[in-house]
C-alpha cells in the first residue's frame, strides 16, 4: 500500500508544496516524508517499530501545537541543540516534562523510560536504582537508549494531555517501517549472497536511517519543548485540524 500511494501521490504532493503560498513548508524532514500517505494507520502498520508504540494515540483528537516538520522553524535552537548535544538535551527535556506534570517534583517521579518500554531479565524499569541515583540512571538512558529516551518523553506529554497523531507522525511511522524493512531485507541478502557494491548499499541504507533518526529526534524534542512552554505560559494551543 505504501509503495502504491508513493507513486500515485508523489508528484501531486511536490506540486502542492512548491506552490508560492506553501514555500514556507519546505524543510528537510518534509521532503524526506513526502512520499508517505497521511491516511489513518492500518492494523498491520501498528505492528511496526514505531506503529506499535504510537498506535495507542491514533484515536486522540488533539495534537501537539506544532508538527515535527514545523519544529526546525518554530524552535530552531532546541532542534539544533538536540542534534548537537543529544544526551544533555534529553536529560533537560525529561526533567522539564516530569516537573510539568508534577511541579516541584524534581527527579522523584523518574524511572527508566518512564515504564513505557519493558526491561530485560532482572533489568526492569523502577528497580534499577532510579530512586537513589535518578540523574545517573537518566544519563545512562540518554546515552545507551537514544530512541527510547526520545519516545518516552514524548509519550509522557501525550498521555498527560491526551494528544494524538498528526500527519507528520503518521508519515514518520510509515517512513521508519519502510526503512526497517529495507534494512532487514538488505542484511538478510548480504548473509546468503554477494553482489557488487554490497558494502556501499548497506552503508547507504544505514546512513539514511541514522540521518532520519537524528532529524526526527531533534524535531520530537523541540515539539515537546514547545508544548510544555506554551501550556505553562497559559497560551492557548490550536489543534492542527483547525489551522
Amino acid at each position: 500500500y505504501v509503495y502504491i500511494e508513493c507513486h500515485r501521490t508523489y508528484f501531486q504532493r511536490i506540486k502542492k508544496l512548491i506552490h508560492p503560498h506553501h514555500t514556507h513548508q519546505l524543510h528537510p524532514l518534509t521532503i524526506n516524508m513526502l512520499c508517505f500517505s497521511t491516511e489513518k494507520l492500518s492494523k498491520d502498520e501498528m505492528k511496526g517499530k514505531y506503529g506499535g508504540v504510537y498506535g495507542a494515540y491514533v484515536d486522540n483528537e488533539d495534537t501537539y501545537d506544532i508538527t515535527m516538520c514545523q519544529a526546525p522553524c518554530k524552535e530552531p535552537l532546541c532542534w539544533l541543540g538536540t542534534m548537537s548535544c543529544f544526551p544533555c538535551a534529553q536529560i533537560l527535556t525529561r526533567k522539564k516534562a516530569l516537573n510539568h506534570i508534577s511541579p516541584g517534583s524534581g527527579w522523584s517521579n523518574y524511572s527508566c523510560c518512564q515504564g513505557y518500554f519493558g526491561g530485560f531479565c532482572c533489568l526492569q524499569p523502577g528497580s534499577m536504582g532510579e530512586k537513589t541515583c535518578p540523574l545517573t540512571c537518566m544519563c545512562l538512558e540518554a546515552c545507551l537508549c537514544p530512541g527510547l529516551v526520545v519516545s518516552a518523553t514524548s509519550m509522557l506529554i501525550r498521555d498527560r494531555h491526551r494528544l494524538g497523531l498528526d500527519e507528520d507522525d503518521i508519515r514518520l511511522i510509515r517512513c521508519n517501517n519502510c526503512l526497517f524493512t529495507f534494512t532487514f531485507i538488505a542484511n538478510i541478502l548480504s548473509c546468503f549472497c554477494d553482489w557488487e557494491g554490497e558494502e556501499a548499499c548497506i552503508s547507504t541504507i544505514n546512513c539514511i536511517s541514522d540521518t532520519v533518526f537524528c532529524c526526527t529526534s531533534g524535531c520530537m524534542t523541540a515539539q515537546v519543548h514547545r508544548e510544555i512552554k506554551l501550556r505553562e505560559s497559559g497560551a492557548p494551543t490550536i489543534p492542527l485540524m483547525m489551522r
